[in-house]
């Protein structure tokens, strides 16, 4: 069995859409109306839904929050540089890790949290 897809909930399906595009990742599909876009990021697809503010409280709580979706990089600290350039929001600077690796936390336009990795050399 392979992951076929992971989402992110947001608010502004077209703020999301910069966002992760900025990021580096490359758009797949989008439908403003219909509130999604899927990118294509290898074998697993991320797709990134809008939850309207008059959805139920069980939906808007998808918003704003720890994803647990980690995005990998060669070089994390010029990536922490450039995009902080380009206004992301970071929990901090990226700070290794024990096993060896890198990780820094962002923060996307809705405060979804997402990871930076880059694993050891």
């Amino acid at each position: 069995m392979k992951l076929s897809a992971a989402r992110i909930f947001v608010r502004n399906i077209d703020e999301a859409k910069e966002f992760y595009q900025m990021l580096g990742l490359t758009l797949g599909s989008y439908n403003q109306e219909a509130g999604f876009c899927i990118f294509d990021t290898g074998e697993t697809k991320l797709i990134v839904e809008s939850v309207s503010t008059s959805a139920p409280q069980d939906e808007q709580v998808l918003v704003g929050r720890f994803t647990g979706l980690s995005f990998s990089t060669r070089d994390i600290l010029q990536a922490h540089k450039n995009l902080v350039e380009r206004g992301v929001k970071f929990s901090g600077s990226p700070e290794k890790q024990f096993w060896g690796g890198w990780l820094a936390t962002l923060f996307d336009p809705d405060q979804n949290e997402v990871q930076l990795v880059q694993d050891p050399s």
